[in-house]
C-alpha cells in the first residue's frame, strides 16, 4: 500500500510531528511505501518529494498591507498547495492520504485535489483547528471555552475577539471557518481519528461533519520499553513549553506554598521564562526550582527517567500529550489537570493524581500525596504507570487498528467508484 502523509511542517516542531514521523516509520516497518507532502522550509528533513512541496508562508513576519492581504487570502484557500499536491498525486498515485496539521499554511484546498482522484482521506486531529476559530479553545484572555462548539455559532468568538484580542484577526478566522462550512470541506474527509475521547466528543458536538469520528489514543514508537526506571531521584519535573496554557505559573505557586524539599525542574523554554525567573528570585527559590532551558534527545530522556513525578497542570484542553505518555512508559506517576484528554490517561490514586486547573492548593495537595507514598506504594504506582502506557500506546495494536481502517476506506471508495 502507498500512503501519502501530509503535515505542514516536515521537521519535528511538536506532538503532531512526533506522530507524523512515527507513523511513517510504523507503516514502513510493515512494508508500506510512504510519501510526503508539506510546506517548504529550510528546517525540513531531507525528502524525495520535497520538489512537490508548497511554498513557505510566514504569518508571523513583518508584513505590509499587501502582504497581510495575500497572507489572509492564502489562509482561506491555498491554490499553491492544491496545485502542488495534485502534481504529486498524479505522479505517485497513492492509495490513501493521511493528513495531520494543514490549516492556514496548506489549507483544506488540498482536499479538492485529493477528492478529484477519488482517494480516501483520513485526518488525525491533533488540535481543535477544525472546530474553533482561535484554534485553541481559548479566548484572548486565556479563558477556556467551547461556546462555538456547543452553540453552533461563531458569535462567541467575535464577541470575545478570541484571536489575539483582535477584531480583524478574529473576523478572518471566522471567515475561514465559514468558508470551509460553505464548501462542506469537512465532509470531504472520510474519517477523523481523535487521540482523546474528549476531542471526539467535541467534534461530534460541533456537527461540522457527517463523516465518522473515532477515538484512537496516540501510540509510542516501536521499541519503547514499558518498564519503571530504577534510578529515580527526588525531584518533580515539568517538561514542555513555558507558556500560560501549560499551567506553569500555577505549578510555581503550588511549589512555593508547599515548602517542598524536593527540587522542581522546568525543562523547556517559552514566553513565560522571564516571568518565572522573576518569581523564583522574588520567592527565594533559587537552587530549588531550576529552569534548564530547551533539552532534547538523551538529555531530556535522562530528566524524565530520573524524575520522581512528572507534572502537567494544563489550563487548556490538552488532547493526548506525548509528555505524559512517554513519562508513563518509564514508570513515572503523573499529576495532571482535569482539562481535555488528560484525565483519560490517569486513574487518580493508581498511576498518578488529578488536580483542579488554576488552583495551586489542589496541585500542591497532589504533590504532597506523591511525597507521602511509601516505597512500596510508589513502586506500585510506578508499575501501574508503565502498564497503562503499554495498554494504551502499543504501536502494533495501533497499526492493526489503523490498517484495518485504511483497508475499509479503500474498499468503500473502490465500491463507490465502481457504481459511478
Amino acid at each position: 500500500m502507498k500512503i501519502l502523509l501530509v503535515n505542514k511542517y516536515h521537521y519535528v516542531k511538536g506532538g503532531s510531528e512526533t506522530y507524523h514521523f512515527g507513523l511513517a516509520k510504523l507503516l514502513e516497518k510493515h512494508g508500506h511505501k510512504v510519501i510526503f507532502f508539506a510546506m517548504n522550509d529550510e528546517k525540513n528533513f531531507p525528502c524525495e518529494q520535497s520538489g512537490y512541496f508548497s511554498k513557505n508562508v510566514d504569518f508571523n513576519g513583518q508584513l505590509g498591507a499587501v502582504g497581510k492581504l495575500k497572507a489572509g487570502a492564502h489562509a482561506l484557500y491555498s491554490f499553491d498547495a492544491k496545485k502542488h499536491i495534485s502534481r504529486l498525486i498524479e505522479d505517485e498515485k497513492p492509495d490513501l492520504v493521511h493528513i495531520n496539521l494543514v490549516h492556514r499554511h496548506l489549507t483544506l484546498s488540498i482536499l479538492d485535489a485529493i477528492k478529484k482522484y477519488n482517494i480516501p482521506v483520513v485526518h488525525t486531529v491533533h488540535d481543535p483547528n477544525c472546530i474553533c476559530p482561535s484554534h485553541t479553545m481559548l479566548t484572548a484572555s486565556g479563558e477556556v471555552c467551547n461556546r462555538c462548539v456547543t452553540e453552533h455559532s461563531y458569535k462567541p468568538a467575535m464577541q470575545s475577539r478570541c484571536v489575539k484580542g483582535s477584531k480583524a484577526q478574529t473576523a478572518l478566522a471566522v471567515l475561514e471557518a465559514k468558508n470551509y462550512e460553505r464548501m462542506h470541506s469537512y465532509d470531504k474527509i472520510d474519517c477523523y481519528i481523535c487521540p482523546s475521547a474528549f476531542f471526539q466528543k467535541q467534534f461530534e458536538l460541533s456537527g461540522i461533519t457527517k463523516s465518522p469520528v473515532i477515538h484512537m489514543t496516540n501510540f509510542l514508537p516501536d521499541g519503547t520499553v514499558y518498564s519503571p526506571v530504577e534510578n529515580v531521584k527526588d525531584y518533580f519535573l515539568f517538561f514542555g513549553r513555558l507558556s500560560p496554557e501549560k499551567g506553569v505559573m500555577t505549578l510555581l505557586r503550588a511549589y512555593a506554598a508547599g515548602g517542598f524539599s524536593n527540587k522542581l525542574y522546568f525543562v523547556g523554554d517559552g514566553p513565560l521564562r522571564e516571568e518565572m525567573q522573576s518569581y523564583i528570585d522574588e520567592h527565594k527559590l533559587g537552587g530549588k526550582v531550576i529552569l534548564t532551558g530547551f533539552q532534547s534527545g538523551e538529555a531530556l530522556k535522562r530528566y524524565v527517567d530520573e524524575a520522581k513525578c512528572v507534572i502537567l497542570p494544563s489550563e487548556w484542553h490538552e488532547n493526548c500529550p506525548y509528555s505524559i505518555l512517554e513519562a508513563q512508559a518509564s514508570g513515572k506517576p503523573c499529576i495532571v489537570s482535569t482539562y481535555g484528554g488528560l484525565p483519560e490517561l490517569i486513574e487518580d490514586g493508581k498511576n498518578g493524581f488529578i488536580c483542579e486547573p488554576f488552583k495551586p492548593e489542589s496541585l500542591c495537595e497532589c504533590m504532597k500525596k506523591i511525597n507521602a507514598l511509601s516505597r512500596e506504594e510508589y513502586r506500585a504506582m510506578s508499575a501501574a504507570s508503565s502498564k497503562n502506557a503499554e495498554k494504551l500506546c502499543d504501536s502494533e495494536n495501533y497499526y492493526n487498528k489503523l490498517i484495518s481502517l485504511y483497508k475499509e476506506l479503500i474498499d468503500k471508495k473502490a465500491a463507490e467508484n465502481g457504481n459511478t
